[in-house]
């Protein structure tokens, strides 16, 4: 652990006004797709019964993501450790299971023309999209690349630079989608497997995140140029932010769960676009 090493600053990541306007610019686009799809789903009636609360678990994503990526959190993050893990817990964990509780599949399959739904289905049908998207992957791609972050250079290397660094944010991003999608996500999944594998494997997240977390804390074979002090209280975060985003986790899992429909839990809908995972 670097202790004596400060973490380094770059205002146009954080903070400067570029940034900020592409951040806000992004986010806002994303919210307008949402809406916009929800529209066209409901005028093609694919969508009679579509649920506000997850128009609004989408929404809440976004505003978890603006948290971590705007002032006064993303600035902060560039110079503070404890900013940083702030960031990874909100990008990595919280706003990904909003985002996928709010079935953005199921919404792209319902406001799709008919031809193009088929071709997104046959897509999540193909051996790629199960090998992706099988928990095995889905956690080696989220919870375990945290050993080759913190325990390598990469970490370092990534605050020394912008690109790095927002690409550091995409794969958190991305791969916390695909975790929560695949643990707990309503949108359809073929071959995904009972909700006891998923709990395993679920059990294994949480043990391996607190075993990472234990390790920054007492400074074992971590490689991160920062104050002792910041690491520590940024292992704490990690420690019991993390629990907090499993139990959700869980909790979401065991609400999206419907024992009757346990048959077709893996199946696509036969109609894209209009039969896809009701709700």
């Amino acid at each position: 652990m670097g202790g004596g090493h400060p973490m380094h600053d770059h205002g146009a990541v954080g903070g400067g006004l570029p940034g900020v306007g592409l951040t806000v610019l992004a986010l806002l686009t994303a919210g307008g797709v949402h809406l916009l799809l929800v529209r066209r789903a409901v005028r093609r009636n694919a969508a009679p019964g579509w649920s506000g609360r997850r128009s609004a678990s989408f929404v809440a994503g976004l505003a978890l993501l603006a948290l971590a990526l705007l002032p006064p959190l993303a600035p902060a993050a560039h110079t503070d450790f404890r900013g940083h893990m702030l960031q990874h817990l909100l990008i990595g964990m919280y706003a990904p299971l909003a985002l996928v509780l709010s079935a953005p599949v199921t919404l792209l399959l319902r406001a799709l023309p008919p031809a193009r739904a088929r071709r997104l289905t046959a897509l999540l049908r193909s051996r790629y999209a199960r090998v992706l998207a099988h928990p095995a992957m889905a956690l080696a791609l989220s919870t375990g690349t945290l050993g080759l972050l913190y325990f390598t250079p990469l970490f370092n290397a990534s605050m020394q630079h912008p690109v790095g660094h927002w690409l550091l944010h995409a794969h958190f991003l991305a791969s916390g989608c695909l975790w929560a999608y695949v643990i707990a996500g309503p949108d359809p999944a073929p071959g995904r497997p009972t909700v006891r594998a998923r709990l395993v494997y679920l059990g294994i997240a949480v043990a391996v995140h607190a075993l990472v977390a234990q390790a920054m804390y007492g400074g074992f074979f971590v490689d991160i140029h920062a104050p002792v002090g910041q690491v520590q209280q940024g292992a704490e975060i990690m420690y019991y932010g993390g629990d907090v985003a499993e139990l959700l986790l869980a909790a979401a899992l065991v609400a999206t769960w419907r024992p009757e429909r346990r048959a077709e839990a893996g199946r696509l809908p036969g109609r894209p676009g209009v039969d896809a995972a009701r709700g």
